[in-house]
């Protein structure tokens, strides 16, 4: 049954996505434009720190998934599975959604932030409720390929690179907020705050575990439901000088 209505819970879901990320730009840029400095209304630096968060990063990616997932099975009726491109991308997106709905509300959901900055049900979307839907996919989506449990690496390259960039970009701009000559997108990710390079690498490794784990679960999971694995599809075919 759920081959029949999935689909448009994907589309569905990628719209609203779209629209919390918009909403949420909306209102940075508007408090970019009443900023009285310098720092505060720049808006190459602000824009760029926008999406610099893993989690607008995380969420285009789940939308741009979602649709592609979404147009995928109505344009290909049937049992067929998923191709492998697009089980790949909905391991990746899926995994981050989880992670990030995961760490969000157990490290970050306290955190203070300045009045007004943050649009309520958009966070909500981006932290809550598109990670629950990524979830659900996970467990629910029909017509399910399984995935060699070398992708999980594939899933891991993303998170790497993201820390990397933070680290070397976050003392070379200045903070829009405060004027601080360094800007972090987390606290934990600050030497200053979270204990040093000691503390922060803690920090990186323990996300690091959590996203290797949650990609394992969600291959995991995909191979007990899947309808096709890539070893038996590729037997399928047959090498192209194979005498018919």
């Amino acid at each position: 049954m759920t081959t029949t209505w999935w689909p448009y819970v994907r589309i569905a879901a990628a719209v609203l996505a779209v629209a919390a990320i918009v909403a949420q730009l909306i209102r940075t840029l508007e408090i970019a434009g009443a900023a009285t400095t310098e720092w505060g209304a720049h808006l190459p630096t602000v824009i760029a720190n926008f999406f610099s968060f893993f989690t607008i990063e995380s969420n285009v990616l789940a939308a741009v998934t979602l649709a592609c997932g979404g147009l995928w099975a109505l344009t290909h009726r049937g049992t067929t599975a998923e191709p492998r491109w697009l089980a790949v991308l909905l391991m990746c997106a899926s995994t981050y959604m989880i992670v990030t709905g995961v760490v969000y509300n157990l490290l970050l959901r306290g955190i203070e932030l300045p009045q007004g900055s943050t649009v309520g049900w958009s966070n909500e979307v981006l932290h809550v409720v598109i990670p629950i839907i990524l979830l659900a996919d996970v467990l629910f989506a029909p017509r399910r390929r399984a995935l060699g449990w070398g992708t999980v690496g594939i899933a891991a390259v993303f998170p790497i690179v993201w820390v990397i960039y933070t680290l070397i970009r976050a003392n070379l701009v200045i903070a829009p907020s405060t004027g601080k000559p360094y800007w972090y997108p987390y606290p934990f990710l600050d030497p200053r705050v979270s204990g040093g390079v000691v503390g922060v690498s803690l920090y990186v490794i323990l996300i690091a575990a959590i996203i290797v784990g949650a990609a394992a679960l969600v291959v995991w999971v995909g191979r007990r439901r899947s309808v096709v694995s890539d070893t038996l599809a590729d037997a399928a075919v047959p090498p192209a000088d194979a005498t018919l």
